[in-house]
């Protein structure tokens, strides 16, 4: 379970003395503890792989756009840390899709399904479903974008 790996991984960490790493992989075991107690059970069960899988994305979406704040606002050493709590994050989310394989599924399915300019947001739709979660809404709204 990713949840109990992250739990061995933090006391890893703590034994390592890497600071960094205990305060981003506490956030999250933190993070997951909110999620139960929001989907009304107890703080005490055991976390899913599938709402694991969820919180770590909703927690590297939060660090790429505080990177993103810090950066506008001239903020450099506390972007590098958001990118470093990303970067911790990201190691436990599956790969990403790269950007080729978005528009090959982007392609292949604006031909399979003949949809044109006004069915976008439709499309997007069908090829984050496609890639199963694993891609960047960003990178399919650019590779969409281009389509048309």
């Amino acid at each position: 379970m990713l949840a109990q790996k992250i739990k061995e991984d933090m006391k890893e960490a703590m034994k390592a003395k890497d600071d960094l790493r205990v305060q981003t992989l506490r956030g999250a075991m933190a993070a997951f503890t909110n999620e139960l107690v929001a989907k009304g059970k107890k703080p005490t069960d055991e976390v899913d792989d599938a709402m694991a899988m969820a919180v770590l994305k909703r927690l590297g979406k939060q660090r790429k756009d505080s990177a993103e704040q810090f950066t506008k606002g001239n903020r450099p050493e506390l972007a590098a840390k958001e990118m470093s709590e990303l970067k911790i994050i990201e190691s436990y989310l599956p790969q990403q899709a790269s950007r080729e394989d978005v528009e090959k599924v982007a392609r292949a399915k604006k031909e399979e399904l003949g949809i044109d300019a006004a069915g976008k947001g439709k499309l997007m739709g069908i090829v984050m479903k496609e890639l199963g979660g694993n891609a960047d809404g960003g990178v399919v709204k650019e590779v969409v974008d281009s389509l048309f």
